[in-house]
């Protein structure tokens, strides 16, 4: 089965592209019509590769829909935070879960059980902050998640006298087991990727969970997700756990709020090298990456090795990181998102160091770009254009040196999943047909980046079949 895109403009001219089972087999600038074949009409708007967003957290995304939104600029100050809650609680069962998530200090303060009790004291309350480092559980759901009786458990804050404060550190596998779930809807978030222009993606999440891994593995083999979905999860994560899914680099977090002595970052930097994986590490902060830089010195580098975020990249750690030949994955769009706050909060010595792009770029890293969602917008044309501005919400300006071309924003989303920050993919004969079609021409489209010039995505997801899936006809 064939499909023909009539006069679409690749490279600059304005062609025909042929596909066939799945790949690119004919561009001309006129291509015959086979009897009884699709045909698209692209009107003159520019043919690209699939956008890949090389760090995503699928399940966590997928799930943010049955979930309340409590963080800037959903809920600005307390009284919106209590208001979200209570409106949940009026509308959700008598016996559901309340689900907030992207809280922020800045909104209502530091939380505890004994705050969230103050605003929902009879059932259960479950906030995720934004880092999505940390749950906190009102008194309801301290009970009923068996937190008081869990005994020590590293992560679970407690009182001096023993008491659970209903915050819990990096213990998202574990908190999953004591309280109810029901699977997100993937295929949802399958489609609204695809009206993005998305075909692949890098899930990032640290998993060792075996049935996360078959969620989303069962949603890729039934088309439900038909992006090309690569896996990382945790180093101690069994190689036989839905072996469907490609494997990228094994996820290690080195936590903000715990960081892990040396030799623990190294030890599980080893475990990923007996199953001959790299590694992507968490780095936020800048003592984050100056050790997790002592631990690839201790472990030596392998192709793949890569920094998530680098959120605070110092030159002297660039010009290491581009010694080292170590990728950088970052997430443009948070300058877009959370910089006002950032200009408002973080030490001044940092604001240089900052979401770096450009200074990364010009000292030889190789840099791909993601999204973070759910804790950053999964519209990867909202990161673009936040490269090309560095302006916040408010409008004010945050490293205007780190600012870089739309165009080359867009490649930082083009790249091969199995070699972020490499050569951006091309429109080229034997290409898969991964693709995303645009209403208007390329130059048009980068003056201003938006999801809204996406009029059709053909995406070739992990399976060998073909699945052509228009998300949106041409407008």
């Amino acid at each position: 089965m064939s499909e023909l895109l009539r006069e679409v403009e690749v490279d600059g001219r304005i062609v025909d592209v042929r596909i066939e089972h799945g790949r690119v087999t004919a561009i001309a600038e006129r291509l015959a019509r086979r009897r009884g074949e699709p045909l698209a009409d692209g009107g003159g708007g520019a043919l690209l590769p699939g956008l890949h967003d090389h760090h995503i957290h699928l399940l966590a995304t997928a799930a943010l829909a049955r979930s309340v939104r409590v963080g800037p600029p959903a809920a600005h100050d307390h009284q919106a935070f209590a208001d979200a809650l209570r409106q949940a609680a009026e509308t959700l069962p008598p016996d559901a879960w309340i689900r907030a998530v992207g809280y922020h200090e800045r909104v209502a303060g530091a939380l505890d059980r004994w705050a969230l009790d103050a605003l929902i004291p009879d059932r259960p309350v479950r906030v995720q902050h934004r880092s999505g480092a940390m749950w906190v559980l009102n008194s309801a759901g301290v009970r009923l998640a068996h937190l008081d009786d869990a005994g020590k458990v590293p992560g679970l804050e407690r009182r001096t006298d023993g008491t659970a404060t209903g915050r819990l550190y990096g213990l998202d596998d574990w908190l999953r087991d004591r309280v109810p779930s029901e699977p997100p809807d993937l295929a949802a978030l399958g489609e609204r990727l695809l009206s993005y222009g998305v075909t692949g993606v890098t899930d990032a999440t640290p998993t060792e969970d075996a049935a996360e891994f078959e969620l989303l593995a069962t949603a890729t083999t039934r088309g439900d997700l038909p992006q090309r979905v690569v896996v990382t999860g945790s180093p101690f994560a069994g190689d036989t756990t839905a072996p469907s899914l490609p494997r990228g680099p094994a996820k290690l977090v080195v936590a903000d709020h715990d960081l892990p002595p040396l030799g623990t970052l190294v030890d599980a930097m080893r475990a990923a090298r007996r199953r001959g994986r790299a590694v992507a590490v968490h780095c936020v902060t800048r003592v984050a990456l100056i050790l997790t830089l002592a631990a690839f010195e201790e472990v030596g580098v392998v192709r793949g090795d890569r920094i998530e975020h680098g959120a605070v990249v110092p030159l002297d750690a660039a010009a290491t990181l581009a010694h080292r030949q170590i990728t950088i994955v970052t997430q443009p769009n948070f300058v877009a998102e959370r910089g006002d706050e950032y200009l408002d909060e973080v030490d001044a010595h940092d604001l240089p160091d900052l979401w770096r792009c450009a200074s990364l770029l010009d000292a030889g890293i190789s840099v791909a770009a993601g999204t973070d969602a759910p804790f950053g917008d999964p519209d990867p044309w909202r990161a673009i254009a936040a490269a090309a501005t560095r302006r916040t919400p408010s409008g004010r300006a945050l490293g205007l040196d780190e600012r870089i071309t739309a165009r080359r924003a867009l490649e930082m989303f083009l790249t091969p999943l199995d070699d972020p920050g490499g050569h951006p993919r091309q429109i080229e004969i034997g290409a898969p047909a991964a693709l995303c079609l645009l209403t208007v021409p390329l130059a048009v489209a980068l003056d201003d980046p938006s999801s809204a010039n996406v009029a059709l995505t053909l995406a070739v997801p992990s399976a060998p079949s073909t699945t052509a899936s228009p998300e949106r006809g041409p407008r």
